[in-house]
């Protein structure tokens, strides 16, 4: 075996560890996370891509000959959990750019490595691909109408254009890596690189998790508050929403209840940053980059829980 195979199946071994280090890394050193930030947009798309690619679709399958378990979570995810989030956040009274950002947290779709999450976690991985393969091609239409037209959040881009971009990307990655599955890496070929994909999206992820952490620094210095807030917000926010996801489907046992709880405080902020683009507000860019630390940094603990638990 090479070298690059031995790191990229040491990096898969250790993910949850090296991504707590690096959206760390792009906090203390400013000018590495500067130097990334043009990566970003193209990082996310190659890491939905590989995601996808990673994804076994006939779990999906499986799960629409059930598919009850699965839309339920498809509705409390997309429709349900912006708008409970959406009433917290106005009743205490956030500051507008920090509710923006936690009711679109919400209102995206769970993150597109839950399954690779549940794999390193031993939850349901089979329920993530459903979830997230289902959530992601309903998000072109769920988040713009929460976002616009119910909530009635005010963001710097119309909704055919809010719809078209993400439409783009989502499609776009499903495309490829369609692609990829039926032509460059059949299934046996894939089960054998599996390990090599987890390693590569550890790399594609901690890339996004230090270029989204460009200006954050010089924020802090600039509103110290609104950061420290912004930080609790995301901390209590991916908690609250974990505890809630996995207390509504806890009938259905515990380990899907844990994977479902997993997936309703993780979402997938970076896919939203991207479709917005230069047209969000600041204050809902630091959000999205400081609401990285407990999606990367929670883990570490939840492993610990959840082998107590299950």
């Amino acid at each position: 075996m090479n070298l690059p195979s031995i790191f990229l199946g040491f990096l898969a071994r250790h993910a949850t560890k090296f991504l707590a280090i690096g959206v760390l890394t792009g906090l203390f050193l400013p000018p590495l996370a500067e130097f990334m930030r043009p990566a970003l947009v193209p990082a996310i798309f190659v890491n939905l891509m590989l995601a996808l690619v990673r994804l076994d679709f006939g779990d999906f399958a499986g799960f629409l000959r059930r598919p009850v378990l699965l839309l339920l979570f498809t509705g409390f995810a997309l429709f349900v959990s912006p708008v409970l989030m959406a009433g917290m956040a106005w009743t205490i009274g956030l500051p507008a750019g920090l509710a923006t950002g936690l009711i679109l947290m919400a209102a995206s779709a769970p993150i597109t490595t839950a399954a690779t999450f549940a794999l390193i976690l031993g939850l349901d991985a089979a329920f993530a691909i459903a979830v997230t393969i289902l959530t992601h091609l309903l998000l072109p239409f769920t988040l713009p109408a929460m976002a616009l037209w119910l909530l009635d959040l005010e963001l710097q881009i119309s909704l055919v254009e809010f719809m078209g971009r993400l439409a783009f990307m989502i499609g776009g990655s499903f495309t490829l890596a369609v692609v990829v599955k039926r032509w460059l890496l059949p299934p046996a070929r894939l089960r054998h690189h599996a390990r090599h994909i987890d390693g590569l999206l550890v790399v594609g992820l901690m890339v996004v998790a230090i270029a989204i952490m460009d200006e954050v620094t010089d924020f802090f210095f600039d509103r110290p508050g609104f950061v420290v807030l912004t930080i609790a917000a995301a901390f209590i926010a991916n908690a609250v929403l974990q505890v809630i996801g996995a207390v509504a489907f806890l009938p259905a046992g515990r380990k899907l209840a844990f994977t479902a709880g997993h997936m309703a405080g993780n979402c997938n902020m970076a896919l939203i940053l991207a479709v917005l683009a230069n047209r969000a507000e600041m204050e809902v860019i630091i959000f999205f980059a400081l609401a990285q630390l407990p999606m990367y940094m929670l883990p570490v603990i939840a492993t610990r829980i959840y082998r107590r638990f299950l």
